[in-house]
């Protein structure tokens, strides 16, 4: 196992050893407090770009699953078609695993996906670190091997154009309501979600003008970077809701987009809420719910219009975790319902979006 140092923006640097692909690499550092789902977090687009800091000890024990297809064309075990991290950081690797449904060791799927993977590193000093200054870029030195990495400002690049689909991709075709989803880095599971409960799905990139097709809702997906860099999106958006008053669900990326269309400003969170125990409160209501969450930015509540108001509000830092129209069928959530991995408390959220059809 080479040794490989992590060396941080502001100097910090923590070493270790490698145990997925030898490659240098940069990204943002952010740290995940979540127990398990290493092959669904890494496997998220919402991650595309950023070093993935994993703060539970012991990483690798249950394996990876095979990579399999569904006959909807919907991955059975991972997120997406392919890990989307840039690299993974972790305390304690176990080389050994076992589970009814792993197929390879994690380090062995780093390697064939080509991602750095790091052990022996202090992660939950890394993390004190992270929520002091706030989460930045940083690069993987190898022993041995040039330094050359290129270095990029993560908040400058629009990751959502790099993750999304170039062409419109149709599930459950032939169902009864159709539902466009706008493909902002959408994670299966959402996909599955939807198809599960009768709709057909139509999957278009981020910044396709859906306005003029047919369709009975429109849905926002989950994605990575920053809200801002979609402008495109956000226009495409405003005209669907001046023409028309279909109803409009959005997940994670989604409720930005969805609020930055009503009016409202989105600001960076010092160090983002990446974990499966976020506890979230329904506006109006004394109901709580434990949910899986994904990002880095957030919505000013503050500056929502008139017609808005908060769904829910995160109950550790008060932050905005969804809204709704006063008047039309258009709501969203910061968190993800479809969870995967996580708690499924909260998938009611597209049974309410189905309702309104």
């Amino acid at each position: 196992m080479k040794d490989v140092t992590l060396v941080l923006d502001d100097g910090t640097q923590f070493k270790g050893k490698s145990f997925g692909y030898e490659s240098p690499v940069a990204g943002e550092v952010v740290f995940n407090t979540a127990m398990m789902g290493y092959p669904e977090s890494l496997t998220d687009p919402s991650y595309a770009g950023q070093m993935m800091v994993l703060t539970f000890p012991l990483v690798g024990n249950y394996g990876v699953p095979r990579f399999s297809m569904e006959e909807s064309g919907l991955a059975t075990f991972m997120e997406s078609d392919r890990i989307y991290a840039t690299a993974l950081i972790v305390s304690d690797y176990s080389e050994q695993y076992s589970h009814w449904n792993a197929c390879e060791s994690l380090g062995d799927w780093l390697k064939r996906e080509k991602v750095p993977g790091v052990t022996g590193i202090d992660t939950r000093a890394l993390t004190k670190v992270l929520r002091e200054h706030g989460v930045m870029m940083g690069r993987l030195v190898f022993e041995g091997m040039p330094d050359n990495v290129e270095k990029q400002d993560y908040d400058t690049i629009n990751w959502v154009e790099r993750v999304s689909c170039k062409d419109i991709i149709r599930y459950n075709e032939g169902a009864g309501k159709k539902v466009v989803l706008v493909d902002c880095g959408v994670k299966h599971n959402i996909i599955r979600c939807l198809v599960n409960r009768g709709v057909e799905v139509i999957r278009v990139p981020w910044n396709y003008d859906y306005t003029d097709m047919a369709f009975d809702g429109l849905f926002l997906a989950n994605g990575p970077g920053d809200p801002d860099m979609c402008v495109d999106a956000v226009n495409v958006l405003k005209k669907q809701m001046s023409e028309s008053r279909k109803p409009i669900c959005g997940i994670c990326m989604g409720n930005q987009l969805l609020a930055k269309a009503g009016g409202a400003t989105i600001y960076k969170l010092k160090y983002g809420h990446r974990s499966h125990n976020q506890p979230v409160r329904e506006v109006g209501t004394n109901r709580c719910y434990v949910t899986s969450q994904n990002h880095g930015y957030a919505v000013d509540a503050s500056t929502l219009g008139n017609d808005w108001r908060e769904l829910f509000v995160n109950m550790n830092d008060g932050s905005n975790e969804g809204i709704r129209h006063m008047t039309y069928p258009w709501f969203s959530s910061q968190f993800h319902p479809e969870a995967c991995s996580g708690p499924v408390d909260t998938e009611f959220m597209f049974d309410r979006f189905i309702e309104t059809l």
